[in-house]
């Protein structure tokens, strides 16, 4: 398996690792989209998934070393090109970066119901700021892109098998 095929594979494993994560958000949030009471006090906060790119690149030069082909002698008169370490060699860094931002305590929604154990003083209880429909437009966007991700693997795992058939 060449090192490129390598990297395919690990850039998709990112990916679909961050989507696992907004699933895992979405998740909490539907659970707990009529929480009034948690540990922390007051109703539970909506968590948010933000993806960003991962700022861990290495230097143009850096990277050019890393990647220079060498030659290699094998038999008199015969050569063979070899990769110098590249990125996958040296340990790969994610991808995509995948952050849990928390929404503020004051983003809430009133509801009028005075029989509920926490209503203030004029029966209005303080709820998630959760949008049931919006939380499951957001589960399958991020189901889609873990299958995107995962036929990306698939597809390198087909081209491996395709050379090793050679």
């Amino acid at each position: 398996m060449s090192i490129s095929t390598l990297r395919i594979m690990n850039i998709a494993a990112d990916g679909m690792t961050a989507q696992r994560q907004k699933m895992d958000a979405v998740s909490q949030n539907i659970a707990n989209a009529e929480t009034t009471r948690t540990e922390a006090g007051g109703p539970y906060r909506r968590q948010r998934i933000v993806f960003s790119e991962a700022k861990n690149r290495e230097t143009f030069q850096s990277e050019l070393q890393s990647a220079r082909l060498q030659l290699r002698r094998t038999r008199e008169g015969h050569g063979a090109v070899v990769r110098g370490g590249g990125v996958a060699a040296r340990g790969a860094k994610p991808a995509v970066n995948a952050d849990t931002k928390t929404d503020p305590p004051d983003k809430v929604r009133l509801v009028f119901d005075p029989s509920h154990p926490d209503a203030d003083e004029n029966g209005y209880v303080k709820m998630p700021d959760i949008d049931i429909i919006t939380e499951m437009v957001d589960l399958m966007s991020a189901t889609r892109a873990y299958e995107a991700n995962m036929t990306t693997v698939e597809a390198a795992k087909g081209m491996v098998d395709k050379a090793l058939d050679i």
